[in-house]
């Protein structure tokens, strides 16, 4: 059987390329739902729908533990996904998020100020003040959306002038709360942590989801040796996306690198 990564479009190749390297010997199953990116700005019953597609269809997969490679979907549909759907219809699967990993790891830290950008639709669901207060009731939280980062990210963009002036227009009212740490809540972002740090200057530490999420993953498949046991470990490797354009194809190999090689290819697909 597969793991399975979901993501809105492009952003969840980072945890995706984290899982490669750090545990390569497991099945993947990669799906990328570009043709609606980003989620951000929808409703949460509409990205819950959206997520419940992509769940479906990996399940049809074999996937038997799928993460969510998302924090719009994971701040808005996880709980639901665990309290419902997977009871309910698919009791024998397992679905975990992205948000909690690195929460947990910038809670047990020397954090004590943290700044949060993500999506409007992460920012308005209070994922991640409600699970840092879990951790740490003495951290100090404060967030923002950036709205524009996705689309930015989505077409290449991934320095310059224009997107420091973006970022400084989201940045600056977190510095002004004297934040040390700054979560990147976004997984598109990961991608831009060069440019973050460069906006935010070298006081505040920037935290990435992807760095964190293979070890969480890893300590997981552990305590869980009746799910770990029954994972294929041939190394097969399959990308599925919801909108094709060579440039995707591009971008997909170089954000890979070498885990993306000539016999791999992107199957499109549409979900239903």
């Amino acid at each position: 059987m597969n793991i399975g990564v979901f993501d809105s479009g492009l952003g969840g190749l980072t945890i995706f390329k984290a899982l490669l390297q750090q545990l390569p010997q497991y099945n993947y199953v990669y799906l990328g739902d570009n043709a609606r990116v980003p989620y951000g700005n929808r409703s949460a019953e509409t990205i819950y729908q959206f997520t419940k597609q992509a769940l479906e269809f990996l399940f049809k997969h074999d996937c038997l533990l799928i993460i969510i490679a998302c924090n719009t979907s994971t701040a808005t549909t996880l709980r639901r996904i665990q309290t419902e759907l997977l009871p309910q219809h698919h009791p024998d699967k397992h679905v975990l998020g992205i948000i909690k990993p690195v929460v947990e790891t910038v809670a047990a830290s020397t954090a004590r100020r943290v700044g949060v950008i993500a999506t409007r639709a992460t920012v308005e669901s209070g994922s991640f003040i409600r699970e840092l207060k879990k951790e740490n009731p003495a951290v100090a939280v404060f967030q923002n959306a950036g709205p524009l980062l996705v689309p930015f990210i989505e077409e290449g963009e991934l320095k310059g002038p224009v997107l420091q002036t973006v970022l400084k227009r989201y940045i600056d009212p977190l510095l002004r709360h004297g934040i040390d740490h700054l979560i990147l809540g976004c997984t598109h972002y990961g991608l831009i942590k060069p440019a973050v740090q460069q906006a935010i200057g070298n006081k505040v530490k920037v935290m990435t989801e992807e760095e964190v999420v293979a070890q969480k993953l890893r300590s997981y498949l552990k305590k869980h040796p009746e799910v770990e046991t029954k994972l294929g470990k041939t190394t097969q490797r399959r990308f599925f996306i919801t909108d094709y354009s060579p440039r995707y194809q591009n971008l997909v190999r170089l954000f890979l690198g070498n885990h993306f090689q000539d016999h791999h290819r992107l199957e499109l697909v549409k979900l239903t």
